[in-house]
């Protein structure tokens, strides 16, 4: 389907791809991974025709359709929910109104005999065929049905974009993508922002859709879930394996360990024969063995061990200054948007050295408890920080947030004071931007690469209470450990926002859950937490069986209600209701199908050269009035469901 050929992108003198070529098959799922600044958005944007390798070639079909979700979105704040999600029909619309103006050339014409007409009709019909292909419908009536099935309610489908979260905005432009039905999904950390939930119904949504899916992330466990091959982008050059995250791990391992034990043998055979044609070169009795040796070391292939890229982070916050035993209460809390209630009556104490994490879903108040506890926002109740709290935080958006303008040097030293500034070209070569690194601007860096930037003003101070909001957002495996294990080794306190589940696993020991205007506490790890949450979700399932009021017609899954909680007289209405439906869905497919006749008959006129303007106007009125006839049996269908 995609066929990469020889690739090769340079910036600067060190060329991010060096030759490289491999092949994506059909419903493939495939993870592309490697270091920040490796290239692995810059090879999606060429994969997806918006930036020109420096040679090479991106083989593809000419109509294979490519949905493409970017790392960094422009949203555009002056639509709706509902103009934002059919946006991903604009290529139908378009080819309706080339479809409009071809018939109104036709009518507006006599010159039935000229070759300009024969060819205005032949184009008007590859129109009407190509639309026919697109099985187009009902599209407000599927733009909701999938809007819906991404948690967003009828009421949210007229709201302004801007007012709904980062989470919520990329649910939108995954509803687009998912409308448009791609063959090939392109997705650049889809993981980011979105919460535990979103996290898990992506996982579901990739697993089960029939496209082939490239994609970024530095997500483990949503790798592992979601992709069967891996490959890594290191130093130029690419390394395929068919295997998921965790096993791509262990067998790149292992391929290096048998690379260097089978470079060693040859090094030592290469050595021995050295050493004997030196012994022996000028011996006459030995001459035909010398001569033997030396052909054969110019035949050895010679084994190469695969470059590895060891640059590392190496991170170490400095110690924590002593604090009260308390560095957090929240007594009866509340924050409020004149009549919306973010959260109220949250009650919660942070103990000094505790690690905890902030979970749930986009919009329920994590980011704003955090600003509460920075008194970046007003709010209700009561909160207490303890005696000689420094806070050292890390806002969600802090990467972008940087001058685009300044050099990475520049961007830390306009911020350190004091003897700190003697030591930046260390704490620079520490995050992996030593030497001519520290002089890139910050406009040229990876979105990892400004994270880690972004990162290090954290260690410019001591401070004894870290609230980091999504801090793992664009960084690397290795990164994301590092991070990790300096956490884990801080002797203050800290505060975690994230939906990196392999990321809070073993570093948090207590997680608050937002949703519903509550926060609730939980004991434990994040994957206790997790299981306790599928638990409950089962015993709500079983406390809920009992069925709802009855405000529209009825479903098959009401009809099949358990005998004994209905009476005999509701059981009989409800049966009439399903007859009714069934009955109603004949009826629709009977009308299809007559519909579906006549535009057959259409269509052989046209193949028989009788076609004419206003066959065309008949043939147009005909599809519309199909499309509106399976929009009715689809929603007959529903009821019956």
């Amino acid at each position: 389907m995609i066929n990469v050929e020889k690739l090769t992108v340079e910036f600067g003198a060190t060329p991010l791809f060096d030759d490289i070529s491999f092949v994506v098959s059909k419903h493939e799922r495939i993870a592309l991974v490697g270091k920040n600044g490796a290239g692995k958005s810059t090879m999606l944007k060429i994969i997806a025709g918006l930036q020109a390798p420096t040679s090479g070639t991106v083989g593809k079909p000419k109509d294979l359709c490519i949905g493409y979700l970017p790392q960094h979105m422009i949203h555009n704040d002056h639509t709706t929910v509902i103009e934002e999600a059919e946006k991903a029909f604009e290529h139908i619309a378009a080819l309706e109104r080339k479809l409009e103006e071809k018939n109104r050339a036709l009518c507006e014409r006599d010159d039935y005999e000229s070759e300009a007409y024969a060819r205005l009709i032949e184009e008007t019909s590859d129109l009407s065929e190509q639309l026919g292909m697109m099985a187009t419908g009902n599209l407000r009536a599927e733009s909701e049905r999938t809007l819906l099935g991404l948690g967003f309610k009828r009421e949210d489908f007229d709201r302004p974009t801007h007012e709904f979260s980062g989470g919520w905005r990329m649910r939108i432009e995954l509803a687009k993508i998912l409308l448009q039905r791609p063959d090939l999904l392109l997705l650049d950390e889809p993981t980011n922002h979105l919460d535990i939930e979103s996290i898990q119904w992506l996982e579901n949504f990739l697993a089960n859709s029939p496209a082939a899916v490239l994609l970024v992330s530095h997500d483990k466990a949503f790798l592992d879930r979601v992709t069967t091959r891996t490959i890594e982008i290191s130093l130029g050059h690419i390394y395929d394996y068919r295997a998921n995250y965790s096993k791509y791990v262990q067998l790149r391992a292992e391929r290096r360990e048998q690379q260097l034990r089978a470079y060693a043998n040859q090094q030592k055979e290469i050595q021995d024969t050295e050493a004997f044609i030196e012994r022996f070169r000028y011996k006459a009795t030995k001459s035909v063995q010398v001569q033997s040796r030396i052909k054969q070391l110019e035949r050895m292939q010679r084994i190469e061990v695969d470059l590895e890229d060891n640059s590392s982070l190496h991170l170490k916050f400095p110690p924590a200054p002593h604090s009260g035993s308390f560095p957090v209460i929240a007594e009866d809390l509340a924050k409020r948007y004149g009549s919306h209630t973010v959260f109220e009556k949250v009650n919660f104490t942070i103990r000094r050295g505790e690690k905890v994490a902030f979970v749930g879903k986009n919009g329920e108040g994590k980011t704003t408890l955090v600003k509460c506890i920075m008194n970046e926002i007003d709010y209700e109740g009561k909160l207490q920080l303890g005696h000689q709290v420094k806070i050292g935080y890390f806002a969600q958006n802090q990467a972008s947030l940087l001058d685009e303008e300044r050099t990475v040097f520049e961007t830390i030293d306009y911020v350190a004071v004091g003897d700190i500034r003697t030591k930046i070209r260390d704490i620079l070569g520490a995050f992996m931007f030593g030497g001519e690194a520290s002089d890139k601007k910050v406009k040229v860096l990876s979105g990892g690469e400004r994270s880690r930037l972004a990162m290090i003003r954290l260690l410019l101070e001591p401070v004894n209470l870290l609230i980091l909001d999504e801090p793992t957002n664009h960084l690397d495996m290795r990164s994301k450990d590092v991070l990790k294990q300096a956490i884990k080794e801080f002797d203050g306190t800290v505060i975690v926002v994230s939906h990196d589940r392999d990321f809070l696993d073993g570093l948090v020991s207590k997680v608050y859950e937002f949703g519903g205007g509550a926060v609730r506490e939980h004991l434990g790890g994040i994957y206790d937490f997790l299981e306790r949450k599928k638990l409950d979700s089962l015993q709500e399932i079983e406390r809920s069986k009992k069925p709802a009021p009855v405000a529209k017609a009825a479903t098959a899954a009401e009809v099949a209600a358990p005998a004994a909680e209905l009476s005999w007289a509701e059981r009989k209405e409800l049966q009439r209701k399903q007859q009714r439906a069934e009955r109603l869905v004949e009826l629709c497919e009977v009308n299809i199908a007559e519909k579906e006749a006549e535009i057959k008959a259409v269509e052989e006129k046209m193949a028989s050269g009788q076609a004419d303007a206003i066959l065309f106007e008949t043939y147009a009125q005909l599809k519309k009035e199909l499309d509106a006839l399976m929009s009715d049996w689809e929603k007959a269908l529903s009821a019956t469901l």
